[in-house]
């Protein structure tokens, strides 16, 4: 079946480009996997899903042996060369489906209204415009489909946001391929219209020391189905 790819055909730079930061995050984020408990969150995140979903900033693919046996087909959309790269070899390993594809969270290549949920993992944090990225999210999603994400973001006292906050403005989103530590992804969901399900909050890693990065949410939103017309 044929992709709903807007543009099919015409060449597109890479919209995000970060070679070193992208080979460090890919041996980082396999460590996670065993080491601080990833790859529970991943089942967590990804069950009970089924039909299309679209995966936005899918990095190095780790979640694709996580998806579900109903789900259909994933669209896997990752902007940066060498993740996407990795994602491509990991979408050969897949038990489904899975087309990984160039592109940006501010202008989602893909029709509107032809997925059944969409996947935000770990991306929140470092995409340029969050709401003009959650508005592409709202127009890919058919009314009624959902949202799931496990994101990190602001958390902690006074003193941990104050540090949040100084490293967002500084060194930060630099090194760590436009990461911000303290942006908060349930209310730039809320505030982009979606209804937000059951969350949860945790630390990453449950245990050990608490960084700027630890603090997480895992959780649920839905696209308002249509209105039902008389």
């Amino acid at each position: 079946m044929p992709l709903p790819f807007a543009g099919a055909g015409k060449a597109a730079r890479d919209p995000v480009h970060h070679p070193l930061f992208a080979r460090c995050y890919a041996r980082l984020s396999v460590a996670a996997e065993t080491r601080m408990g990833m790859a529970g969150v991943r089942d967590r995140l990804l069950a009970g899903l089924s039909g299309r979903v679209l995966e936005v900033g899918a990095g190095n693919g780790l979640n694709f042996a996580h998806y579900p046996g109903a789900v259909a087909e994933v669209v896997a959309i990752e902007p940066e060369r060498v993740l996407r790269q990795l994602a491509v070899e990991a979408a050969v390993r897949a038990g489904m489906p899975v087309d990984v594809v160039p592109g940006a969270a501010e202008a989602l290549p893909v029709k509107s209204e032809g997925f059944d949920a969409v996947v935000l993992s770990l991306v929140l944090c470092s995409v340029r415009d969050v709401p003009r990225a959650l508005g592409e999210v709202r127009r890919v999603l058919r009314p009624g489909g959902q949202v799931r994400f496990f994101e990190h973001g602001r958390g902690g006292g006074r003193a941990m946001r104050l540090t949040q906050r100084v490293l967002d403005r500084t060194v930060w989103p630099p090194l760590s391929g436009g990461c911000h530590v303290g942006r908060d992804p349930v209310a730039a969901l809320r505030d982009a219209g979606f209804e937000l399900g059951p969350y949860r909050r945790l630390l990453m890693p449950e245990k050990g020391p608490v960084l700027p990065a630890s603090y997480c949410v895992l959780g649920t939103a839905w696209r308002a189905p249509a209105p039902v017309r008389p």
